[in-house]
């Protein structure tokens, strides 16, 4: 999910037709007009999956010059495009990739400026270099988190002084984002306005069609809880926030509050919706017709009667009209106003909008028993497929096969298991030097054949009733290097240090990074991602709040800032050399509460416990850097895969993938080691530091 920091110059002289000078290629680096392939030399191979932008640039910019599309009737200097939909979701349908679309950046996460002479696109360390693969020469690539790359207000700035107008579809940015540009604009003498229809839509002639899939209720064998209740719940937390009402417009919680799924958002089972909720009732305002096949409407109201409680159903274009009716009602409406957009925002009168996080995300980010069981149940299942997936490579060694065809199978034997609902994410199968693009995806102009002299990495999940599931592992289908060894055994000795850290409850998550970082800081290595999201309950393979970044600031809600038991997250530390290999490995944790270590001063201490239980590359391990404490870790992990992965192997009669696993489990001697690690109390210690500046 990233790119190496330390490496990004490595990549860039590579790339480049000629070696500039340090100098020189900082400045074409801060410029955007680094590229590859975009030099004037003749004869320059395009990369195969990029996408021709010169006539959607040049119907952009008509339409930027139409007064028609501004409330008061004003030019544009420019067009701002974000990859979001209005609902703020990560992973979008294809009808709302406008990003994709204006650009040919098929990523998950950027944005996208485009003046009279420019188009500039702005993106994170996990697609550095697939955005400069697949946007054309008509852009420039603005990389973030490189120091001295400016962000879009200090590039506006820089490139028109006296100031302009910049133009942006309210929809599609939440009311704290397009606060936090409408800030750094203004300092910069820019002025972000509304467009009344976006313009992307009106260029888009051949949009795809958008998903109207039947939505369904999940069972409460599943949920664990009652959809009344939760509502219940949240209520009282509205009225201690001191408002009357709460608008809820991210899909995942409104799924989570209702018990309620669907298929409108590619690899979430997710509702496209709105949802009021009163003191007294909630409206739901959603194409109704998704309702019908699996009686939702009736089912929530004889639900809701049953508790005492009233619910109404609305089409989902009604929000603005039936806010803007209801708030008259009431003096105080929470809106969060991280999910809430612009335009949303705006259906409630100023001086009734309290803008307060949604109490539904830590709600929903800690699971309850029942969640918490079918998490494990839901790995066990799907660490089945995934080593009867591996054996079924290990047969067609010697065959040719691609990326693609890995892709295709691998999704072919989860969506067998029992209550799979298909992927949380895209399938990444990414071999040699697409594995150095952390969120590549092979497509057909990128697809490429899987040999025996690098390393495969295969990030993949799966949505299940019970639970949402996100594994990663890295191997190799020959005699890997002394470097891809030692890059692999390093990762690995980061994911176990972390997944054996014992820490205060009060630590923050920006701290507990540093813990699987240590072994590459070593050698001067890094990735440019975090080391861990959150984990839904089937719902989003990527949760809020948690987020493991030692760089990450700190949060306007503390809470947002430590971890919970219940809480459900990844452990994925990387590597990745640019244009040659990339290392990633990724299991999925449960907090846990480690009450038998509660101190006298009342310090509650936590931990983990792997959920992710799929046999790591023996072949790709060098034991020598491994300290005893981490092999018995490993041993203790491999026993307890024979263990639980092995009856369900049994259970689904998959003899090749019970052997296979038992072939990837033996146990590794436990002998001293050459590799000394930084000892743990260390660590711990200056992560408080770290915490508390």
């Amino acid at each position: 999910m990233g790119g190496v920091v330390n490496g990004v110059f490595v990549v860039l002289l590579v790339i480049n037709s000629c070696s500039p000078t340090t100098t020189e290629l900082r400045e074409q680096i801060r410029s955007g007009e680094f590229r590859r392939a975009c030099s004037t030399s003749v004869n320059i191979v395009q990369p195969p999956n990029r996408v021709n932008t010169t006539q959607k640039l040049a119907d952009l910019r008509n339409l930027m010059l139409n007064t028609s599309f501004t409330r008061d009737q004003r030019l544009l200097d420019a067009y701002i495009v974000p990859s979001q939909d209005e609902h703020q979701n990560e992973f979008v349908e294809d009808y709302d990739k406008r990003l994709q679309f204006i650009s040919g950046f098929s990523g998950s996460y950027g944005y996208a400026v485009i003046t009279a002479k420019s188009a500039i696109l702005w993106t994170d360390g996990r697609y550095h270099l697939q955005a400069d693969n697949e946007t054309d020469c008509n852009w420039k690539l603005m990389r973030q988190h490189i120091y001295y790359v400016p962000n879009i207000s200090q590039w506006l700035r820089e490139s028109r002084p006296q100031g302009g107008v910049i133009g942006a579809d309210p929809k599609l940015f939440s009311q704290s984002k397009w606060e936090e540009f409408s800030v750094s604009l203004r300092d910069v003498k820019w002025e972000l306005i509304e467009i009344q229809t976006d313009l992307i839509d009106v260029i888009w002639t051949n949009r795809p069609a958008r998903r109207n899939k039947n939505a369904f209720i999940l069972d409460e064998k599943y949920t664990g809880r009652k959809w009344t209740r939760k509502i219940h719940n949240l209520r009282k937390t509205v009225q201690k926030l001191q408002a009357d009402a709460i608008v809820v417009t991210s899909l995942d919680e409104i799924g989570w509050l209702l018990n309620i799924r669907g298929r409108d958002i590619p690899s979430s089972p997710l509702v496209r919706s709105y949802l009021l909720l009163d003191m007294e009732r909630v409206w739901l305002y959603v194409n109704q017709s998704q309702l019908e096949a699996n009686h939702v409407a009736e089912s929530l109201t004889n639900s809701a009667k049953e508790a005492n409680q009233l619910i109404e159903f609305f089409d989902y274009e009604q929000i603005c009209t039936g806010l803007a009716s209801r708030a008259q009602l009431y003096s105080r409406i929470l809106l969060p106003p991280e999910s809430t957009s612009r335009r949303i925002a705006q259906c409630v009168p100023p001086r009734k909008r309290l803008f307060v996080q949604s109490p539904i995300i830590l709600f929903k980010a800690r699971k309850n028993p029942i969640e918490i069981k079918g998490m494990h149940h839901a790995h066990v299942r799907d660490a089945a497929s995934m080593c009867e997936f591996f054996a079924y490579l290990d047969k067609m060694e010697g065959l040719p096969f691609t990326e693609l065809d890995i892709v295709k199978v691998v999704d072919e034997f989860r969506f067998e298991q029992l209550n799979s609902l298909g992927n949380s994410f895209p399938t990444i199968a990414a071999y040699g030097a697409n594995g150095a693009m952390p969120h590549y995806v092979p497509m057909g102009s990128t697809n490429v054949m899987v040999g025996n002299d690098s390393t495969l990495v295969l990030d993949s999940g799966g949505q299940y009733f019970d639970g949402t599931t996100d594994i990663t592992r890295t191997v190799h289908f020959g005699t890997p290097t002394k470097e891809q060894k030692e890059a692999y055994t390093r990762v690995l000795i980061g994911q176990i240090q972390l997944s054996m850290l014992t820490f205060p409850a009060y630590l923050k998550t920006s701290a507990i990074d540093v813990m699987a970082r240590a072994p590459l800081w070593e050698v001067g290595l890094d990735y440019d991602h975090g080391t861990s999201h959150g984990v839904g309950s089937f719902l989003n393979v990527h949760e809020a709040p948690i987020s493991l970044h030692f760089n990450n600031p700190s949060s306007t809600f503390p809470e947002n800032d430590i971890l919970k038991p219940g809480y459900f997250l990844s452990n994925e530390p990387g590597y990745y050399q640019e244009n040659d290999f990339g290392i990633r490995l990724e299991n999925v944790m449960e907090v846990i509460d480690k009450k038998w270590l509660r101190s006298i001063h009342g310090t509650s201490y936590l931990g983990f416990k792997t959920v992710t239980l799929v046999p790591y590359e023996p072949k790709l391990i060098d034991l020598s850097l491994l300290s005893r404490h981490q092999i018995q870790w490993l041993n203790q992990y491999n026993d307890r895969i024979r263990i639980h992965v092995g009856a369900e192997l049994k259970k689904q009669n998959f003899t090749k993938g019970f052997f296979w696993m038992m072939e990837q489990t033996k146990h590794f001697p436990e002998n001293g080691n050459k590799y000394h690690k930084i000892h743990p109390i260390v660590v711990i210690l200056a992560a408080i530091l770290i915490s508390w500046m």
